[in-house]
């Protein structure tokens, strides 16, 4: 997106795909991501933080921290899926402490884009429980699952430090439970590994069911 973001900090352009609505956002380096959808989940298609031209989020700023523009952090939009996918809304901090800085003394600025994926399930079962997720027709199809911590209001834990701590488990549970019509979930870290010692966790599974269709 070239030229200087919309509405103070964000800037949005609503694309269309395969009649899915495709959302983009730039937002400049210190302001707050804002991601959400009115029905269905957030699917992260791509997202980049740093750089890559001039004049984006460059008002007021001196030219030496718009020069470098080629300037991308490779994690970006790792980061953003493991915040936002498989969420109706979320709210990422645009800074160095989230996605940690590929160029010093450089503006930057992240440029996501996202589609609203239809309506599906979710399943959250907290640490050290069990669960099962099936389906009365067809069978499951995992969108996205993470266990860790990204909500204190989830499975909440006065003595939890952290809700930025979360590995994906996507790969995971497509291996164990796609194509089945029920699958027992257990929340431990005995079976997913730890990505934060001492922060209660929990599984939380984004899913649908699809039909099945019989060769006779």
């Amino acid at each position: 997106m070239q030229g200087q973001t919309f509405f103070g900090l964000i800037g949005f352009i609503a694309l269309c795909q395969n009649g899915i609505e495709a959302k983009r956002y730039t937002v400049c380096e210190h302001g707050t991501a804002h991601l959400s959808c009115e029905s269905g989940f957030i699917k992260v298609d791509s997202a980049s933080y740093g750089r890559s031209d001039r004049t984006t989020c460059s008002s007021g700023r001196p030219s030496g921290q718009l020069t470098n523009t080629q300037c991308h952090q490779f994690r970006s939009q790792h980061i953003m899926s493991n915040r936002c996918d498989g969420m109706s809304s979320c709210a990422v901090p645009v800074t160095n402490s989230v996605f940690s800085d590929p160029c010093g003394g450089t503006f930057k600025y992240l440029d996501v884009s996202f589609t609203c994926l239809p309506a599906s399930k979710q399943s959250v079962t907290c640490e050290n429980a069990r669960s099962v997720i099936s389906c009365a027709r067809g069978s499951l199809s995992i969108h996205q699952a993470n266990y860790g911590r990204r909500d204190r209001l989830i499975c909440p834990d006065i003595h939890a430090t952290t809700s930025d701590c979360y590995d994906s488990q996507t790969d995971n549970l497509r291996f164990r439970c796609n194509g089945k019509s029920s699958c027992e979930l257990h929340a431990s870290h005995a079976i997913f590994s730890d990505p934060c010692p001492g922060v209660s966790k929990y599984l939380e599974v984004t899913y649908s069911c699809v039909s099945t269709v019989m060769n006779l």
